[in-house]
């Protein structure tokens, strides 16, 4: 009689999808891959720009010859947001439109790299993600992970053909709910993901590292920061706080060489240390106090893990799907949220004022963000659970 053994089960294949429109999705899906390497996990990561898979049905490439993301990306450089609520259901049309060949596109990338799990990091393509991964992949989980503290309905982040979904607020979670997805396929976790790189400790003291960088030790510092591409907007706030005697400021401006150079030119009287583009952003937050920049919920997640109270602006310019964030901001109380940067000044003057400052460091030590090292437990799960997933092959033992 035969007998059969259990097979090693190969490393299980994972596709991240991810793009590069804002940044923060690529930043996500690496952060995840940092943390599962970290704990040891035998998946073999992979991840997935959609932007090049799909760059031969750019529409926005076709007719002007820049990408879609590209497009985004100076909008946000350029402040070109207003009335960017009224233009994301014409890109949901132009989605909806493109349907069919990007789910074929999907599909036949699928069949050339597959995997047992696709976790899509990203918004508005989730359903012809879901499709082709259920068409070309039918035993392989679909799973979406919210990058933002909230959906922005309709045909954002979540879809009806949302098979799992991974939500960092309690907003998210209820919205999932709402739409009908099981409870048991919504899974929530305590913020959104963070680079591992910003739970790590700081052996050198605070004051040395601000004085290597010609700063005061002492001083009350502010880290003006706008994501990867800078913003315009930057020179007038150095310009209006440049007043501020108690105040040293640091300006993270990103690949914008020109809003750096523009910053170099201002004959600055308080200390100021300025810096392009770093992957150490956790450094620059480990020496400030609070940060102003805008409500995006990678830098506002990475500021509230290093303690800072963050200031930000929600107005028309606002992207819509990130006004939720300046809310939240508000109701938590962990920071000042304005409807215009002209009001800069007397509100950073306001933190001067020690008191006020720890009542909002109170709140945001309140906070407790582990959701890089919670969300590799929750894949863990659904790959073991996974009603479609193939079973231990058995062989016969020699």
């Amino acid at each position: 009689m035969t007998r059969r053994v259990k097979a090693p089960v190969a490393a299980p294949k994972i596709t991240f999808v991810y793009f590069d429109a804002g940044g923060g999705h690529r930043a996500a899906a690496e952060a995840l891959r940092s943390a599962i390497s970290g704990a040891h996990r035998p998946w073999e990561i992979t991840c997935l720009n959609l932007q090049e898979l799909l760059d031969e049905i750019d529409l926005s490439r076709k007719l002007t010859g820049v990408r879609l993301q590209d497009v985004y990306n100076a909008m946000l450089e350029k402040r070109w947001t207003l009335g960017a609520a009224q233009l994301l259901p014409i890109f949901h049309a132009a989605i909806r439109l493109y349907h069919r060949p990007i789910v074929r596109l999907l599909e036949r990338h699928w069949r050339e790299a597959p995997a047992e799990m696709v976790v899509s990091l990203i918004p508005n393509f989730n359903r012809a993600l879901a499709e082709s991964a259920r068409n070309a992949l039918p035993s392989a989980p679909f799973v979406t992970i919210l990058t933002d503290l909230a959906d922005y309905p309709p045909h954002c982040w979540i879809e009806a053909e949302s098979e799992y979904l991974i939500c960092g607020t309690e907003r998210a979670e209820r919205q999932a709910l709402e739409m009908g997805h099981p409870p048991e396929r919504v899974f929530r976790t305590s913020g959104m993901i963070l680079n591992p790189a910003f739970y790590a400790e700081t052996a050198e003291e605070r004051p040395r590292r601000r004085e290597s960088l010609g700063l005061d030790a002492s001083r009350l510092t502010g880290l003006v920061m706008f994501g990867g591409h800078g913003a315009r907007v930057m020179p007038a706030i150095a310009r209006r706080l440049n007043s501020l005697a108690s105040l040293q400021l640091i300006f993270i401006c990103g690949r914008n060489q020109e809003i750096q150079a523009r910053l170099q030119q201002i004959p600055f009287r308080i200390p100021v240390y300025i810096e392009g583009f770093t992957e150490r952003v956790q450094d620059y937050m480990s020496i400030s106090d609070f940060l102003i920049g805008k409500p995006g919920p990678g830098s506002v997640s990475e500021a509230l893990q290093m303690g800072l109270p963050v200031i930000v602006e929600r107005n028309a310019w606002t992207l819509p799907q990130e006004r939720f964030n300046a809310d939240w901001i508000q109701k938590m109380e962990i920071g000042i949220v304005l409807t215009n940067f002209r009001q800069i000044a007397p509100t950073v003057e306001r933190l001067t004022d020690p008191a006020e400052l720890e009542r909002y460091r109170a709140k945001v030590r309140a906070l407790e963000n582990r959701a890089v090292f919670e969300i590799p437990e929750i894949l863990a799960g659904i790959l073991q659970n996974n009603p479609r997933g193939s079973a231990m092959q058995e062989q016969p033992a020699p």
